[in-house]
């Protein structure tokens, strides 16, 4: 049986998106069979998405929206993927200072038209930065919520790993 291939996208401006990334790679590296692929945004290419089985997209939401570099990979992917990764399994990170919940609907949105399964709703981490000093501050994501970053990467690498997505 083929090892199964887990894409993990991320952009980080603060760090707090990367540390929740990293987190769910080595929950998603705990299961046997399944390769982790961590790329940054602007590294990630259509044959990236293609060749992936499932996919893991974390972003900050900035200005009430998923970061530009997120939505520039989301722009140089999206026809070349197109119906072409049709059902497979999804999951996403947002690393918001309010809601975090436009990030995760434009993402979502995105991932209907490439008929992605979302695996689970958007995981949101809100670190409550408002002021001009917090919001450009590098991020400490807590212990609590890197473990639920954990998780959420080890279910869709056993879910792959199973066959269940």
């Amino acid at each position: 049986m083929n090892p199964k291939t887990l894409l993990v996208v991320y952009h980080t401006m603060t760090g707090g998106t990367a540390q929740m990334a990293q987190a769910a790679a080595e929950g998603a590296r705990t299961e046997a069979g399944v390769q982790v692929r961590l790329l940054r945004a602007p590294e990630a290419q259509p044959e990236d998405v293609l060749a992936a089985d499932g996919y893991l997209f974390a972003t900050p939401e900035n200005l009430a929206a998923m970061a530009g570099l997120m939505k520039d990979f989301f722009d140089r992917c999206y026809y070349a993927a197109l119906d072409r990764v049709n059902g497979r399994p999804y999951a996403t990170l947002i690393c918001a200072g309010s809601d975090g919940q436009n990030a995760a609907r434009q993402i979502e949105r995105i991932a209907t038209g490439w008929r992605l399964n979302a695996i689970a709703p958007a995981l949101i981490v809100c670190t409550h930065a408002q002021t001009p000093e917090a919001i450009a501050r590098p991020k400490q994501i807590g212990a609590e919520e890197l473990a639920q970053c954990r998780e959420l990467g080890a279910a869709l690498a056993t879910g792959l790993a199973m066959g269940v997505f």
